[in-house]
């Protein structure tokens, strides 16, 4: 089973991408999904953020499920609060991950992706076959990033601050698809990636 990574920074078109390759067939594992479920009512991360931040529980944590809105705001401009917070859910993702690995093993499929925002920020790419970067201008990614509820852009500066220039992770990957023009741009850019990811590792 070739594991394959997708990564792009915010409001590149990372989820757009990840929808394009599950309407093509290809599994995806999305690291926010994930996330999201960890977080909710009697999900893994709940009782540990009620941990590593104590003093904030009555605002953060609500009918059993982590405010995630809330969360962002408290963590915001403040590194020691998102290095906790990182340390919690980068385990608990990874282990998401692995799970669903061995359900595609199990189901014998050929070509899998794993949507990872902070792939080479992290080193993941140890553990892929190959890389795939979605990027996009940066007055679209701009564009993109600040319709986001709540996000401004001292707040999308901060985001950027923590992740690797773009032009960096381009020399990285194995792969770029450029989410600048349309869907139907995306789509085309992405069937030839897996087509040539099937024929590099012989399973065409």
């Amino acid at each position: 089973m070739i594991v394959a990574g997708l990564t792009g920074s915010i409001g590149m078109g990372k989820s757009a991408a990840a929808a394009v390759l599950r309407h093509l067939g290809c599994p995806v594992h999305e690291a926010d999904r994930a996330v999201h479920h960890l977080m909710e009512k009697g999900g893994k991360a709940v009782p540990l953020v009620k941990k590593a931040f104590a003093e904030a529980v009555p605002k953060l944590i609500k009918h059993g499920s982590v405010d995630r809105v809330a969360l962002g705001d408290f963590v915001f401009g403040n590194e020691d609060a998102l290095d906790r917070l990182e340390t919690i859910l980068h385990p608990l993702v990874r282990e998401s991950e692995d799970a669903h690995l061995f359900r595609m093993a199990m189901r014998r499929e050929k070509l899998v992706f794993l949507d990872i925002p902070l792939l080479f920020e992290t080193g993941a790419e140890e553990r892929l076959d190959t890389t795939i970067l979605v990027s996009a201008p940066p007055f679209v990614q701009a564009s993109r990033a600040l319709r986001r509820p709540g996000m401004t852009r001292e707040r999308l500066a901060a985001v950027l601050s923590r992740q690797m220039p773009d032009a960096e992770k381009k020399r990285q990957a194995d792969f770029v698809i450029e989410t600048g023009l349309d869907r139907g741009w995306t789509l085309r850019q992405l069937k030839r990636t897996i087509r040539l990811i099937l024929w590099e590792f012989g399973n065409l």
